[in-house]
């Protein structure tokens, strides 16, 4: 059985910073790529950032871009999303994925289709 545990939402005030983890179960997660997702209150769940099963190629939202940093610890099971200077907007429920295929969007590269996923880590950016 598969278990994806998301931890590390809270409170944070915009500009500060936040780091999630998700620990991985049931699966040989050094083979899977890895996303995150987050999900604001009314709007679609969207993609946030991904990373390939060795680590070695990262892809970010543009809303997210050179503020986050997605990165993955195999001897662990466990991937990570450090997002700083978070802004107001950032609020969200943020979900852990594994798998699923990669897409392309004028350059832009996001995960879709995963196969796995967490039960999300709320995340609130406060003024």
């Amino acid at each position: 059985q598969v278990q994806l545990a998301e931890s590390g939402g809270g409170l944070v005030q915009a500009g500060g910073s936040l780091r999630l983890s998700c620990a991985a179960s049931g699966l040989t997660f050094s083979t899977y790529r890895m996303g995150w997702f987050r999900q604001a209150s009314g709007k679609e769940r969207e993609f946030v950032a991904g990373i390939n099963w060795s680590g070695e190629s990262t892809y970010y939202a543009d809303s997210v871009k050179g503020r986050s940093t997605i990165s993955r610890d195999n001897a662990k099971n466990t991937v990570y999303l450090q997002m700083n200077s978070l802004k107001l907007e950032a609020t969200a429920v943020y979900y852990c994925a594994a798998g699923g295929r990669v897409g392309s969007r004028g350059g832009v590269y996001y995960y879709y289709d995963m196969d796995y996923w967490g039960n999300g880590t709320l995340v609130t950016v406060s003024s």
